[in-house]
């Protein structure tokens, strides 16, 4: 399998790797992002079993151990699982998620001792800022989270808007309605009453780079289709 890398906003890459034996004949993307600057920082580690063509897709940008930064939206195999191979390979480089997903687990699974980040908090990556935001339970999980880039105004989503397919690795097309079909395919979501809430402070961000971990990235009126995920969400997902 192969691992694209492409720049989808000023010094910001996506590594995506199609694994087609996943939602055939479509396929599903892996998608990892490099946000270069002073310290460089990865969001989403891939799978262990990933981790050599991803570390090797990197180095077309920069030398892995220039890493400083080590990020994900929750802790899941696909956004974690690389994680100290990433920490062995960039000795300088220390995970940053919230507080609450270092206490209840990356206290314990870092090979490193994590930063915990408080809400809004913001890494200055020298040339990027990279703010938290916790979202409880959004997409999934207790301690899931987001990072939004200030200077490129770019979200980074998780699994926020995941679609099936190889699309192009930014596109100004529709990508709520990729989204809606794929959670009636794999209802990922948990559609809790604060669901809506939390994805409309997100769009009121009015970010301009919607960076998804599983299908292709936005670029435009990012939050057009978050508001159109809450409304989705609101009134109640898919059918069971």
């Amino acid at each position: 399998m192969e691992t694209k890398v492409s720049e989808i906003a000023a010094g910001i890459y996506r590594l995506s790797t199609l694994v087609p034996d996943i939602a055939p004949p479509a396929g599903f993307t892996f998608n990892q992002f490099l946000i270069d600057g002073d310290e460089p920082m990865l969001f989403h580690c891939g799978h262990r079993q990933a981790f050599p063509a991803l570390a090797e897709a990197v180095a077309h940008v920069t030398p892995v151990e220039r890493l400083r930064w080590i990020g994900f939206g929750h802790v899941e195999a696909d956004e974690s699982g690389a994680m100290n191979q990433w920490l062995a390979a960039a000795p300088n480089a220390q995970v940053a998620h919230g507080a609450l997903g270092c206490d209840i687990s990356l206290n314990d699974m870092a090979d490193r001792p994590p930063r915990a980040l408080a809400q809004g908090e913001v890494l200055d990556l020298g040339g990027k800022r990279m703010r938290w935001l916790a979202t409880p339970h959004v997409p999934h999980g207790w301690e899931a989270g987001v990072f939004y880039e200030e200077t490129t105004g770019t979200l980074f989503c998780g699994d926020l808007l995941t679609h099936v397919g190889d699309g192009p690795a930014l596109t100004e097309a529709d990508v709520l309605g990729p989204a809606i079909a794929a959670e009636a395919m794999f209802h990922a979501m948990c559609m809790t009453p604060a669901t809506g809430q939390i994805l409309r402070e997100l769009a009121d961000l009015a970010p301009r780079t919607l960076a998804l971990m599983h299908g292709s990235s936005f670029a435009g009126d990012g939050a057009a289709p978050l508001r159109g995920l809450a409304e989705f969400c609101e009134a109640g997902g898919p059918p069971a």
